[in-house]
């Protein structure tokens, strides 16, 4: 039976009531995750003549043996242990406990949190956990991953033994059939890669739609296509088309620090990272814009290759925003729009300070909905709506700069 009260109700109410029904179940889950830890410390499975706690759960609740066992293991993880001398081990996630009591994760959460700080140091749970209070799971595992490239990326990768291939990683293989046409495959080292993305890129999207309907190629047609394209340009003319307002160019992001010890990792601007001893290389190639961040990972200098202004602009807001700044949001700077902070129509100007990545959905959502942006410190911060948030705290996008 319906709530007659609930078309009374304003959608930012019917949202709020959502959030707050959401997390009393949340807590709810929490309280059962303890009575489970309860039962696997008292022995229960034993007791009840039962193999392990997951088939109690599956006979008690109906669980299937996978959801049983993934509460169990969770719960495990929430709670402090009993010693044989009866002292209590704090819990193995205390931070990730207590936001779990207050209905703020779901059990998913706190699988993804244990998962990434089996690898983690303790102190990065704080971090973790706050991103998870905003963001949903996947996400949160995707900041995970972040972090522990930036604690790892001078380790070995474990697919790769050897510190630095010998030979070219290029390889292209062309065959042509009998009634002429070529097929070819291949492999390319990621700078390679991603600089021919980043050409493909702006001839590879949809055609406008016409009387006749959007492009109905698919992507590999589109890209297939582009690559013909590209080709033709080469032969004819020293100039690709412009993206983003710049000509096609590949970006290597790298810290001051970084670059003068020739350590840590440069990053692609499709987000592949490469040792930073490697841009030195790089910065003598055409097409590759050489970018240096400070401390704050602000853009200390800005190569160019043009006089456009908004070039210029544009290249300094990738160096800074790495992409989509929204929160959450983990799009890359060619699939972003510039967006002025104070709409040009009121005054803005066109400048570092007054201008956001945004991939088109975040652009949109920026012009149509109640959240906010500002630069502060030199760096983008988003407040959500009251009905997200009512408090409206301040959030960063991590996912561009954890590593």
């Amino acid at each position: 039976m319906s709530d007659p009260s609930l078309p009374l109700l304003s959608t930012g109410e019917l949202l709020r009531g959502i959030v707050d029904e959401v997390t009393e179940s949340r807590a709810r889950d929490y309280a059962i995750m303890q009575k489970i830890a309860e039962l696997n410390r008292r022995g229960a499975a034993t007791e009840l003549g039962y193999k392990n706690l997951p088939l109690v759960l599956r006979d008690a609740v109906r669980w299937d043996k996978n959801t049983a066992t993934r509460w169990v293991e969770q719960a495990a993880k929430l709670s402090g242990e009993i010693t044989p001398t009866g002292s209590e081990i704090t819990a193995r996630l205390p931070i990730t406990a207590t936001a779990a009591a207050e209905g703020a994760l779901s059990i998913d959460h706190v699988a993804v949190v244990a998962e990434a700080m089996q690898t983690l140091p303790a102190d990065r749970e704080a971090q973790l956990v706050d991103y998870a209070r905003q963001f949903e799971p996947t996400l949160v595992r995707a900041l995970g991953k972040k972090l522990i490239y930036g604690l790892f990326q001078n380790d070995p990768e474990p697919t790769d033994p050897q510190p630095e291939p010998a030979c070219s990683r290029n390889r292209l293989t062309l065959r042509q059939t009998k009634d002429g046409v070529v097929k070819y495959s291949g492999t390319m080292d990621p700078v390679t890669g991603a600089t021919l993305m980043a050409a493909l890129g702006p001839l590879a999207k949809p055609r406008p739609a016409t009387a006749e309907g959007p492009d109905p190629r698919t992507l590999d047609e589109r890209q297939g296509d582009a690559l013909a394209e590209l080709l033709d340009l080469v032969l004819r003319a020293d100039v690709l088309p412009e993206h983003g307002g710049e000509a096609v160019a590949l970006t290597v992001t790298v810290d001051y620090d970084d670059l003068a010890e020739q350590a840590g990792a440069a990053t692609l601007d499709n987000g592949v990272h490469l040792p930073a001893d490697q841009v030195r290389q790089l910065a003598c190639s055409a097409g590759i814009l050489p970018i240096v961040l400070g401390s704050r990972s602000q853009p200390l200098n800005v190569g160019r290759r043009s006089r456009l202004f908004t070039s210029g602009i544009r290249r300094a807001l990738v160096a800074r925003d790495h992409g989509c700044a929204f929160p959450g949001c983990g799009r890359p700077p060619k699939h972003c729009d510039a967006h002025h902070i104070q709409h040009w129509a009121d005054g803005g100007d066109t400048s570092l300070d007054n201008g956001v990545l945004l991939c088109r959905h975040h652009h949109t959502l920026i012009h149509r909905s109640g959240w906010d942006v500002t630069i502060e410190h030199g760096m983008p911060v988003f407040y959500p709506p009251a009905w997200l948030d009512p408090e409206r705290r301040p959030r960063h996008n991590q996912l561009h700069t954890a590593a």
